[in-house]
């Protein structure tokens, strides 16, 4: 998986909320569930299991996921389509404007205005400049063209949050 320095920093503070103040609130519930005694019909139990588990599930794979990561960076021009820079476009078919913040894989959430970088539109705009057209392939019957329209650097604040499995 293609992550940036930035994608690692924010893996790794999650993975240490998860390790520290999580998990330990997790256990804590835990023991309280299993001091009520009868296990076998104890719901508060099996969800305190259920949720340990889960979130040693989900460190697992944020391990994972820095372990195996290639690191990457972004080397587009500022005049450029790039991580981190919100793309505005016109879609003449739909005749509308829309904008969406270029994101790794991770990061991703169109509902919010994130596009990955690897989407068929985020990997149709990198590199490209205002005034570029591109046509945008969804699949091998579709696709269709977009004009950028603007191009501006967004700082990280911190919104773009890491997507869950």
């Amino acid at each position: 998986m293609k992550l940036t320095k930035e994608d690692i920093i924010k893996i790794q503070e999650e993975i240490n909320y998860r390790k520290g103040a999580l998990r330990a609130e997790l256990l804590t519930n835990l023991r309280e569930a299993r001091a009520q005694g009868d296990l076998s019909e104890n719901f508060e139990y099996t969800m305190a299991k259920r949720l340990n588990n889960q979130n040693n599930s989900r460190v697992r794979y944020l391990e994972n996921m820095i372990r195996t990561a290639q690191v990457i960076e972004d080397r587009s021009a500022a005049d450029e389509v790039g991580l981190g820079k919100a793309v505005t476009i016109y879609i003449p078919e739909d005749d509308e404007e829309e904008t969406y913040k270029i994101v790794t894989s991770i990061r991703g959430d169109s509902m919010q205005g994130r596009i990955s970088d690897q989407s068929p539109l985020g990997r149709a705009l990198m590199g490209h400049r205002v005034g570029d057209t591109v046509t945008i392939v969804v699949n091998e019957n579709y696709s269709y063209e977009a004009v950028i329209r603007k191009i501006e650097m967004v700082p990280d604040d911190n919104s773009d949050e890491i997507r869950q499995y």
